[in-house]
């Protein structure tokens, strides 16, 4: 007699679903990306992402330092490096963004600042997003190395060793008694105001200086103007944009930065890269150093 339930032989009708699917949720464990953001929230994609909106100017400079500036769809108005992203669309700002915009992009995934107020509204319109936002010199290695597992890129490492190399240069290139230099660092002039807590505080506490501003403030402090005076710094550091008037500012004409012309005015350019966490903190540092070795040390005028 014919039998009719003999096992099915390798490759039959009966198996070859079942083998189809056990390799399709192979294929997608292998290629799976699962990280934690910000919120605490489990952020699963099927793959490492090829089309990317990115709204801060941090996150935007991090994924081009990874490799994966062609990834880009679209940025944050404020973007502006490196050159090929100003060719982007521009898609507001972290708490301002054009959502519509965003959703016709059809991005994989949408990197927004901890500070956005959209996440939850760009979830439920079906979007993949992902919550990154580095306050420190801890925070840009730890966003680094998320991104790096989120791209499926091995860049990390090496961009966080380039970053440190150029601070521990910056603060080499110092000459011998730069740590008594007290310097005040304004971000911009409301006044607000990096203190020590800050990751440009970080940075001048790795180029041996003193910060004027302590960390018990908060890291960008809004400062009465008089509490600068009464801290007397030895230099000022200021963007060009909020360096207008300074002099002007009551009391501020008989500080001994002021007095002895010790300030240093950055342009607009030098001013991004010194107020954003990014991967061009180490440039940042050079920034901070070269103002140092020419007006802490004998420069004057503005």
């Amino acid at each position: 007699m014919r039998r009719t339930d003999a096992p099915k032989a390798p490759g039959s009708a009966f198996t070859r679903p079942l083998l189809a699917g056990l390799l399709a949720l192979c294929t997608f464990a292998a290629h799976a990306v699962v990280v934690t953001d910000e919120r605490g929230v489990r952020v699963e994609l099927p793959r490492p992402p090829q089309r990317i909106v990115a709204l801060l100017p941090s996150l935007t400079e991090s994924v081009c330092t990874l490799g994966a500036c062609d990834r880009l769809v679209g940025v944050d108005r404020y973007s502006n490096w490196p050159q090929q992203v100003r060719a982007l669309p521009q898609l507001g700002g972290g708490i301002d963004p054009n959502v519509e915009a965003i959703v016709a992009l059809k991005p994989d995934v949408v990197l927004l600042a901890a500070s956005s107020r959209v996440a939850q509204r760009l979830e439920a319109l079906g979007l993949k997003v992902l919550v990154l936002e580095p306050r420190s010199h801890a925070d840009v290695r730890r966003v680094l190395d998320t991104l790096d597992r989120v791209l499926g890129s091995d860049d990390a490492q090496r961009a966080w060793q380039a970053i440190d190399a150029s601070v521990s240069a910056a603060a080499r290139s110092l000459p011998a008694g730069i740590s008594r230099t007290r310097v005040y660092f304004e971000v911009n002039n409301a006044p607000y105001a990096a203190s020590e807590s800050s990751f440009i505080g970080e940075t001048l506490a790795r180029l041996g200086v003193k910060n004027v501003v302590p960390a018990a403030l908060g890291p960008f402090p809004k400062l009465n103007p008089e509490y600068v005076v009464r801290a007397d710094p030895d230099l000022i550091m200021v963007g060009a944009r909020s360096a207008q008037g300074l002099e002007q500012r009551p009391g501020w004409a008989g500080m001994r930065a002021v007095r002895e012309g010790r300030i240093c005015r950055f342009t607009a350019e030098e001013s991004d890269v010194l107020v954003r966490p990014s991967p061009r903190m180490g440039e940042a540092a050079g920034l901070m150093a070269r103002c140092l070795r020419e007006k802490a040390l004998g420069g004057t005028g503005g």
